[in-house]
């Protein structure tokens, strides 16, 4: 998948981290799946829920999310609605 790297300055191949990036702020969360540039490592967070109250996320899912669960990565990762809300683009 591509998208215009940070770090390099144009659009590079990304790849997906296996890891996620959860902050919690009051009553709700913000989940991103970490994906990174593959010539300078750059990150680019590809939002899965945003503002969202805890009680809304399976607890399941939000331990899975926590643990940086490589099965639930690998979904999301492979899911094509989730990268496209996320723009991301991919080679033709």
């Amino acid at each position: 998948m591509f998208h215009k790297c940070g770090g390099c300055g144009k659009k590079r191949e990304f790849e997906n981290s296996g890891k996620f990036r959860v902050n919690a702020n009051g009553n709700s969360v913000d989940i991103w799946l970490i994906y990174r540039c593959i010539k300078c490592k750059h990150s680019w967070n590809l939002t899965i829920y945003e503002r969202t109250r805890l009680g809304k996320i399976p607890a399941e899912l939000f331990e899975a999310f926590q643990e940086n669960d490589e099965e639930t990565a690998l979904r999301y990762g492979s899911n094509a609605a989730f990268l496209k809300k996320n723009n991301a683009e991919f080679k033709e």
